[in-house]
């Protein structure tokens, strides 16, 4: 059975810094591409970074230089660090786990972990 856990989440003042992890169990985590998604009220769910198996990263522009995602593959942990953060960036994260297969790709998600920016 696949589970992806969140934690790491809270409450925190602009400026201010998290570190989200995501802990996998039940997949062969190396080779699954790995990211974190974040919803806010109202908002449709958005793509914030992903992570191959091989350590090549990407992050959305509006996080670019204040969000890491990073993973070790020897813990089954995927991490999304957050410096400089604002209120816009209240939203629940999600941890999503992705491994491309015919004829779609088959998608793994956590459970979630609210993020609150305010002071």
């Amino acid at each position: 059975q696949v589970q992806l856990v969140e934690s790491g989440g809270g409450l925190v003042q602009p400026g201010g810094s998290l570190r989200l992890s995501c802990a996998a169990s039940g997949v062969i985590f190396s080779s699954y591409l790995m990211g974190w998604f974040r919803q806010a009220p109202g908002k449709q769910r958005e793509l914030v970074a992903t992570i191959s198996s091989g350590g090549s990263t990407n992050h959305v522009d509006s996080v670019q230089g204040r969000f890491t995602i990073s993973r070790d593959n020897a813990k089954n942990t995927v991490y999304l660090q957050m410096n400089s953060l604002r209120p816009e960036d209240t939203a629940v994260y999600y941890c999503n786990a992705r491994r491309y297969q015919y004829p779609i790709p088959l998608d793994y998600w956590g459970q979630g972990t609210q993020v609150t920016v305010s002071s």
